[in-house]
């Protein structure tokens, strides 16, 4: 079917700065494996890798802001062949800010699983110019329609109102997308509306590229000045939690059946041998369960994934056999139990981790068909079955004639002379009871 390339370039809608809308876009573009994260606090850690950071915030032409000039030009990258070896497309369809930052992380991140839709796109952009890039990105109608399928209806009313600068907010102001990512060993800021990236320079060799991160951002917002910005959104592009939740899941229930096979055999050897001899002399690690001992005398919750895995993948190696089981044990059962009680506790709470994780999906659905339902039918059709029923008009005028609370001191009487208050006697005698009261 052909696409009219008019219409894909003149009719990119706005889109609101929310994590779970970038994160349902990425579906629809076929990208696996991520998520998009809001940051609210520039100082505390962030638990799993970042791919990137995206930033929204107010637009303003060069970026002259009234607190502080911002000078790019002199860390513009301006080699040809540099500029064209990344992923820097500059914005040539208007409104589409929202998806060209999402690219700019993604497309410059190795090992991810894009896509075909992507895919493509990274292997017919490969060496052009970011104008080509740009234009690539705006006539590719698989991202045109996953983009726009997430706009509010009011998008759409004000397409023909807008500056040509793309927006996140409907508030009358302009703001736009950008990022930030990692790229050999340097941290830049990939802006559509700028001519070249911006490379903020390495970062030190025992910190992460985040914090390298934090540094321009504080100076940025003015945090370490005082003077702060709070007109702005920050979203972190990371892996998809529900991953390594689930690996942690699975490796815990592997664990919880090595030790309840354990503690059977252990329970069945006790049965068939209730005079063993002691087991003073038996060196550490003769026998496979030994590592699930020192895992329970080292760690209260003994669930901790790594460790518990080492132990599990050190039972594997020694090629136990059944028997093994029924030589004298170094520990009681009490001790397996124990353990065994750790394990399925943390089983418990990973579980109700991955719970939470699904309903913040459902919810991410749930809210961006509220968010993209266009409700002005229903209301029109609301108001037209009122006014044939007769009762649209009847409600509009009891909301008309709502009788308006009369402020009481306004009609307060002199105890006195019975007056309003508005006459000079009702004065002072009003000034007089304040200064009583006052003594």
């Amino acid at each position: 079917m052909p696409v009219d390339m008019n219409c894909l370039t003149a009719g990119w809608l706005e889109l609101e700065s929310d994590p779970g809308l970038f994160t349902l876009l990425l579906e629809d573009f076929g990208v696996e494996g991520v998520q998009v994260e809001e940051i609210y606090d520039l100082q505390k850690p962030l638990e799993a890798p970042v791919y990137g950071f995206i930033f929204l915030f107010r637009w303003i032409e060069e970026r002259r802001a009234r607190r502080k000039v911002v000078e790019t030009t002199d860390i513009f990258v301006k080699d040809e062949e540099a500029v064209n070896s990344i992923f820097f497309a500059q914005q040539m369809v208007p409104n589409s800010c929202a998806t060209h930052a999402l690219l700019s992380v993604l497309l410059n991140c190795s090992g991810l699983h894009l896509g075909d839709t992507l895919g493509r796109l990274k292997v017919h952009t490969k060496g052009m110019c970011p104008e080509n890039k740009g234009w690539a990105i705006g006539n590719t109608p698989e991202l045109a329609c996953a983009h726009n399928s997430h706009a509010m209806p009011q998008a759409k009313r004000r397409l023909d109102k807008t500056s040509g600068v793309s927006t996140g907010r409907f508030t009358g102001e302009a703001f736009h997308f950008v990022s930030f990512v990692p790229i050999n060993g340097h941290l830049f800021e990939l802006d559509g509306l700028k001519p070249f990236p911006m490379d903020h320079g390495p970062w030190e060799e025992r910190e992460d590229w985040t914090d390298k991160f934090r540094r321009i951002m504080a100076d940025r917002l003015g945090i370490s000045t005082g003077e702060q910005d709070i007109r702005f959104n920050l979203m972190a592009v990371v892996p998809d939690r529900r991953i390594a939740i689930t690996h942690k899941l699975k490796m815990l229930k592997t664990n919880q059946a090595i030790v309840t096979a354990a503690l059977e055999k252990l329970l069945k050897a006790s049965n068939s041998k209730p005079d063993t001899n002691s087991t003073a002399d038996r060196k550490p690690g003769d026998h496979p369960c030994d590592g699930i001992k020192s895992e329970g005398e080292t760690n209260a919750s003994g669930a901790s994934e790594n460790h518990v895995d080492a132990k599990k993948e050190a039972v594997k190696e020694e090629d136990v056999s059944p028997a093994s089981f029924l030589e004298p044990q170094a520990f009681s059962p009490k001790d397996l139990l124990a353990l065994l009680k750790n394990l399925e506790s943390e089983i418990a709470t990973t579980e109700q981790h991955l719970s939470d994780e699904n309903d913040k999906r459902a919810m991410f659905k749930v809210d961006d068909c509220r968010r993209t339902h266009n409700y002005d039918e229903f209301i029109c059709t609301f108001l037209s079955m009122l006014a044939h029923e007769g009762a649209l008009g009847e409600l509009v005028s009891q909301h008309l004639l709502l009788p308006r609370k009369i402020p009481t001191t306004t009609a307060k009487r002199s105890p006195s002379t019975g007056t309003t208050g508005k006459g000079t006697g009702g004065k002072r005698r009003r000034g007089k009871n304040k200064c009583r009261r006052r003594k």
